[in-house]
């Protein structure tokens, strides 16, 4: 049986677009379309070479440029895999100029196109891209190359934070994940706040990347006032952890949205003050709270977990007297429902597949390579979730009884 192939809104928008400019009404349409794009970025990335190679980008004034200079351009046929592709190869005035990306008399690049930013992708580092090229290529490309080079799709990315969005998000899970980055010559470790969305169809999709700002209420309320501005217009649960400010900042923005205290994240809180000898009898106690049926026998559980570990470690359940008010509601929820909230294969996979994609880039140069990293595995990651949740007719069903009137 074949797969059915979904086509998320955000793709509906691209091809729409893409319909909308180059005015497809056949095969043969499309497929000019897709040459005319490939001819444009392997000409970006001539740009970013010659760039590199002259030491100043154009129109810039430098002492580089009275040396070596920019000298018109040569027209070029390349062959690929959607056809003829014509080029223009930058010239330099003395000469000395040699494109790496389309080396001189290659006019076959099918198996080279955008390598260099897929490589990036796949979270290679700068080295393993170099020796790659190197090896199948034959030569060499810097790390100030292959940072113009990747700096090409910095549009898209900004094209893509800007997107449209749904008018109503079910759930919405908000999470920071940090890297380590170089800035002036000091490494200091950054967050990358990552919304996760699921949606009316059940389908996850990440609706928004923010790095590297101060955690305060101010900076929660511009976050969620860019999602109103895309289009989003209520989200009915909203889960995070203790991020400062983030409860104040749901309030002004959606009044109406329920802040879910993350539930993975607060038995982790809780379980960092406990020895690694009572960490296991300690996590089945508070199993027992938050799979109780509802929140009365939540809160008789949360006590009698408090009462029994207390003397041992005192700090250890604080937070959940303090944070009931913001953890309770999950008690109100169906099984079902509960499990997308609190498994850790929503935000927390996510998470874990970001870690394993950079896990080659120890420090990155700075917040723009971070971003354009986080970017592209995002893609990659986000291309292979086809599937909705299991059960989201009868999880959709409950919401819209739970939130009458705003489904």
């Amino acid at each position: 049986m074949a797969r059915k192939r979904i086509i998320t809104p955000e793709k509906k928008e691209l091809i729409r677009n893409l319909i909308s400019e180059y005015n497809i009404t056949s095969a043969k349409d499309l497929q000019e379309a897709l040459k005319d794009l490939l001819g444009d970025t392997i000409q970006n990335m001539l740009e970013a070479e010659l760039d590199e190679h002259l030491g100043y980008e154009k129109y810039e004034s430098t002492e580089e440029a009275k040396s070596n200079y920019r000298n018109g351009y040569t027209s070029k046929t390349l062959k690929s895999s959607v056809g003829q592709v014509e080029i223009d190869i930058p010239r330099d005035r003395n000469a000395e100029f040699e494109p790496k990306i389309v080396p001189k008399y290659k006019r076959d690049i099918s198996e080279i196109e955008n390598k260099i930013i897929a490589m990036y992708a796949r979270g290679m580092s700068t080295r393993e891209i170099n020796e790659q090229i190197q090896e199948i290529y034959g030569f060499e490309v810097s790390a100030e190359m292959v940072s113009k080079i990747t700096d090409k799709i910095l549009p898209q990315i900004e094209e893509w934070q800007k997107r449209p969005l749904g008018e109503v998000y079910p759930i919405v899970f908000i999470d920071a994940i940090h890297f380590s980055v170089k800035n002036d010559g000091i490494v200091s470790k950054k967050a990358v706040y990552i919304v996760l969305a699921i949606d009316i169809e059940g389908q996850k999709d990440v609706i928004g990347i923010y790095v590297g700002e101060n955690e305060s209420s101010k900076f929660w309320l511009s976050v969620l006032k860019d999602l109103k501005n895309r289009g989003v217009k209520d989200i009915l649960i909203l889960c995070a952890d203790a991020l400062s400010g983030i409860k104040d900042a749901i309030n002004a923005a959606f009044p109406n949205t329920e802040y879910q205290r993350c539930i993975v994240h607060q038995i982790r809180n809780t379980l960092k003050y406990v020895s690694d000898k009572g960490r296991k009898e300690f996590a089945r106690d508070l199993k027992r709270i938050y799979t109780a049926p509802n929140e009365k026998a939540g809160y008789d559980q949360m006590l009698e977990v408090s009462e029994k570990w207390e003397k041992k470690y005192p700090a250890a359940m604080k937070s959940w007297k303090s944070n009931w008010d913001v953890i309770c509601p999950f008690f109100k929820y169906s099984e079902e429902l509960r499990k997308i909230m609190y498994t850790t294969n929503t935000i927390e996979s996510l998470n874990s597949s970001y870690r394993r994609i950079n896990k080659s880039r120890t420090v990155f140069p700075g917040d723009q390579s971070l971003l354009k990293s986080i970017y592209l595995a995002t893609v990659k990651i986000t291309s292979k979730w086809t599937m909705r949740y299991k059960n989201w007719g009868l999880i959709l069903g409950q919401l819209q009884i739970m939130f009458e009137g705003r489904i």
